[in-house]
């Protein structure tokens, strides 16, 4: 694979614009000694900063106040980061595919610092691994451990199914009645790659539900693995179909309002999945 038209065709740095002229800069709102924050020309109620739209701006706002209503700018090493893992994410890096750092940073337009910073924390995440010899490589998945995974999303996803039954509510069960749809049209075009997506996005919704971010984080995390699975053991059509089904099964409990019947839906629908993992591996 070329590996410069690779990379300049997945790699980008979302958010990157040009740096305001100081022109530009001198017409910003201006701090008072008594801590108020003053507009230079009465005539403007809105500006716009660093392109994240319309700000408004409220003369009984303090300078605190106001700093504290700006968008927040990523770093250089959390948009490499952002790069990178929707690379690996979507399987535009494969697993075992060796990452060139000089040239990555260069494709960025950014210096080394940020790309060795951005790489640190994919191979704390386990997504890369570094070898004195080979470098820095995007990480295997390891088939053995697939077992192990689905086993810990067994436990995860019936505890996410209780807390989202106990908070759930019409735009909760619309949004995935939507996404069930939007499934039924991906697998009836054979999309495997939109199915993977919205199968995802599917989990994410109820894991988002259950109210705790540490349950949201392990979910995606596993969702992950699983995702990169797939790369080297692709779904076939029949068993996207269980899946389906079996997302209507947790529907049909969530509507019915019981806790239980949705974790042992939930249970049921990952220990199915395993299964399957199972009887293709045989």
């Amino acid at each position: 694979m070329n590996k410069k038209a690779q990379t300049q065709g997945w790699l980008s740095l979302p958010g990157r614009r040009p740096a305001q002229s100081s022109s530009a800069l001198s017409n910003s709102f201006v701090p008072e000694p008594n801590g108020a924050v003053r507009r230079p020309r009465p005539a403007l109620e809105h500006r716009s900063l660093l392109g994240a739209g319309d700000i408004a701006y409220d003369e009984r706002m303090s300078a605190k106040e106001w700093a504290g209503r700006l968008p927040a700018v990523k770093s250089k090493a959390e948009l490499v980061y952002e790069s990178l893992h929707a690379a690996i994410a979507s399987g535009e890096l494969r697993p075992g595919e060796r990452i060139n750092m000089d040239e990555l940073a260069r494709t960025l337009g950014v210096s080394k610092i940020p790309v060795r910073e951005a790489i640190k924390r994919l191979e704390s995440e386990g997504l890369l691994v570094s070898r004195v010899h080979s470098g820095v490589t995007v990480a295997e998945v390891d088939k053995n451990e697939i077992r192990g995974v689905f086993l810990a999303r067994e436990a995860i996803e019936a505890l996410v199914g209780r807390l989202a039954a106990q908070n759930a509510d019409a735009e909760l069960i619309t949004g995935l009645e939507d996404i069930q749809r939007a499934m039924r049209a991906a697998l009836a075009a054979r999309g495997d790659q939109a199915l993977s997506h919205l199968n995802t996005e599917f989990h994410r919704r109820l894991a988002a539900a259950s109210g705790y971010r540490v349950l949201a984080d392990l979910t995606e995390q596993l969702l992950l693995t699983i995702r990169r699975y797939r790369i080297i053991a692709p779904k076939d059509s029949m068993d996207w179909q269980s899946v389906v089904e079996e997302h209507d099964i947790v529907i049909e409990a969530l509507r019915g309002g019981d806790p239980d019947t949705v974790a042992e839906a939930m249970r049921a629908h990952t220990a199915s999945q395993a299964r399957l993992e199972d009887t293709s591996a045989a």
